[in-house]
């Protein structure tokens, strides 16, 4: 009897080894998948925070590196703002994300956007850090937007509140560099 207890601790190691060790994947600690290697549920509202952010990261939080002016050539905006652009920015500003179901609700609809140049200047060159000498070239755009907010409030007293005139002023800035002289980076080079 006392035989067959001595093999119970052993057994109990290998039958725990072996369940962690099989199905699909590769053997992770519990700090990586959660107690006992099961994942951990992420809200919905945390995972659309970090794609957010992912995407505004990838698009519009960056500043670019162009090429230099020629002479010559128009010195101009390139790209207004895009309109997901101003809407993120709105959101940011006055947003209608996280109300409370059935309890406050706020909608934006029949949105129109209207954007303006209202700064586009280039600065004398300069050396910048990491980039060298390059020229700043200042693009400042103002972007109203006209919409109809609705807000529904369903506690205590049910009622339903609609702004046909909401207007808001978003000022957007798409400022990026222009390299100076001698660009020839050699072969890796994006210029």
């Amino acid at each position: 009897m006392l035989r067959k207890l001595q093999y119970l601790p052993v057994l109990g190691i290998l039958g725990t080894m072996t369940a962690f060790t099989v199905g699909c994947g590769t053997v992770m600690s519990p700090l990586d998948w959660g107690v006992l290697n099961y994942p951990i549920p992420v809200s919905p509202y945390f995972q659309d925070k970090l794609e957010d952010k992912a995407w505004e990261e990838e698009r519009y939080k960056k500043m670019p590196i162009l090429p230099p002016l020629v002479e010559g050539a128009p010195h101009v905006a390139l790209d207004e703002p895009s309109d997901d652009e101003v809407m993120r920015a709105l959101e940011k500003a006055r947003s209608v994300e996280g109300g409370l179901p059935f309890l406050h609700e706020v909608q934006r609809s029949n949105v129109r956007i209207v954007k303006e140049l209202i700064a586009d200047s280039i600065d004398p060159p300069r050396v910048y850090p990491l980039v060298g000498p390059a020229q700043l070239h200042h693009v400042h755009w103002k972007c109203t937007v006209y919409f109809t907010e609705t807000t529904k409030v369903g506690w205590p007293i049910p009622y339903t509140v609609k702004n046909e005139d909401a207007v808001e002023v978003i000022y957007i800035d798409h400022d990026h560099l222009h390299m100076v002289g001698n660009t020839d980076g050699g072969p890796a080079s994006n210029y």
